[in-house]
């Protein structure tokens, strides 16, 4: 009886913040890293819907980084990585298309169809919904870098996405877009999933990844800081608390705000059910970035 009454007590706690989520939009980026323990996607996917049958809109954008290197590698192609993208030539194009839009995309959106869900997957085949031109970037010398078919989002379908989620059914983005006259480009997850939140005026950004949130002290696991605005944020980056590889990630989140998304949350999905506990719990167990404001 007693465990029950605790189960009953949870399901208090989450009430608040269903009925404050409800059909509010969210966006759930699934890192590539996260794609190599099927146990892991089960739970995040269980997680999202349970987060659909309880009001919330949640879409779903994804990235396919180790498999589209493993991928790579079998076809004797080293992996490259310029400026932080991985360089993408013709080759390495048609491995990301047929890994991460193709074979990655169904298969999520297939084993969230097999526990109950209902799942549309938004890749050239069907209906892609992101547009974009090739990323510029220039090095210290102001000479531009070549990156090869690694592009940027210019435009987001909006229309397509929202109808879904009225719907019912939950969109599943993979990090690819095409340019006006048609060519393919491979697009960083990170950069797609802040757009498509920054478009659709989602209410939080969460990011499930392989680390526990931000951290104090990189070796700590303990030292996690649960909750930032964004001054304290550009303060941790100032003092060197956020390094790394850390610092575009947070850099991201804090351009997300800026265009509207009161909350980013970055979160572990390697644990069981944290996309419940961040959501729908007091504590939570990420960290969220939140506006000064918020």
């Amino acid at each position: 009886m007693q465990q029950a009454i605790e189960k009953a007590n949870t399901l208090i706690e989450a009430l608040a913040w269903i009925r404050q989520f409800r059909d509010k939009t969210t966006v759930i980026k699934i890192g590539g890293s996260m794609l190599s323990d099927p146990d892991a996607i089960k739970h995040i996917l269980l997680d999202i819907l349970f987060m659909e049958s309880v009001g919330m809109r949640p879409v779903v954008v994804h990235g396919a980084g180790s498999r589209i290197s493993a991928a790579m590698q079998a076809a004797g192609i080293e992996p490259r990585f310029v400026a932080g993208r991985r360089y993408t030539d013709e080759a390495t194009l048609k491995i990301v298309e047929n890994v991460l839009a193709q074979d990655t995309n169904h298969e999520l959106a297939d084993t969230f169809e097999q526990i109950g869900g209902r799942a549309m997957t938004l890749n050239f085949d069907s209906t892609p919904v992101l547009t974009g031109q090739l990323l510029q970037l220039k090095d210290d010398q102001d000479q531009p870098i070549d990156l090869g078919f690694v592009g940027e989002i210019t435009k987001v379908n909006r229309a397509v996405i929202d109808d879904l989620c009225h719907a019912g059914q939950v969109p599943f983005i993979p990090s690819m877009a095409e340019t006006e006259d048609g060519q393919k480009l491979n697009v960083n997850a990170d950069t797609v999933a802040t757009k498509v939140a920054q478009e659709l005026n989602a209410h939080k950004l969460v990011v499930l990844s392989d680390v526990p949130g931000v951290l104090r002290d990189p070796d700590d696991p303990e030292s996690i800081i649960s909750s930032l605005t964004r001054s304290q944020a550009l303060d941790l980056i100032k003092d060197g608390t956020i390094s790394g590889g850390m610092i575009p990630k947070i850099e991201a989140c804090l351009e997300t705000i800026d265009r509207g998304v009161r909350k980013v949350h970055i979160i572990d999905g390697r644990l069981r059910h944290s996309l419940l506990l961040e959501t729908y719990t007091s504590g939570g167990i990420g960290t969220l970035i939140s506006a000064d404001d918020a």
